[in-house]
């Protein structure tokens, strides 16, 4: 989330993201032992990124996306690839996770919009018969 809202807040050029995502790996998590899942949804979000903001424009249809704070944008972002675009992650535990950082970084109603937008792409794709593998496992 700190490396999408770095890139995002500093004007979304897709070089740079490999140095922020580094330095923010040493200087956030310097213990963290397999970076396999946090460069996986920095990479999904950048390679996905169109369909996702496509998905917040239809979702989130009262706010244009540069009017989202930065914060709940890319909240949405990665909760969006996630939900998705992600395989190994069960939708609800994407969604449940999404909200936690809305709630703790940002603002008071951060937590409900995040709730909403995906809790209706869910709603979506359950209806049109989208379900993951991971959704399927017990």
């Amino acid at each position: 989330m700190q490396s999408l809202y770095e890139w995002d807040f500093k004007g979304k050029n897709k070089e740079e993201m490999p140095v922020i995502v580094e330095y923010n790996i040493k200087e956030f998590a310097p213990g963290i032992k397999d970076e396999t899942f946090t460069r996986d949804i920095v990479d999904g979000v950048l390679k996905h990124l169109e369909e996702i903001d496509e998905l917040i424009k239809k979702y989130a249809t009262q706010w244009p996306i540069d009017q989202i704070t930065t914060i709940d944008r890319n909240v949405l972002r990665s909760g969006i690839f996630e939900l998705v675009f992600y395989e190994s992650t069960p939708s609800r535990v994407a969604i449940n996770e999404a909200i936690e950082v809305a709630k703790s970084f940002g603002g008071e109603s951060s937590g409900k919009f995040i709730n909403g937008v995906l809790g209706a792409i869910y709603k979506d794709r359950m209806q049109a018969g989208e379900i993951k593998e991971a959704d399927k496992e017990k």
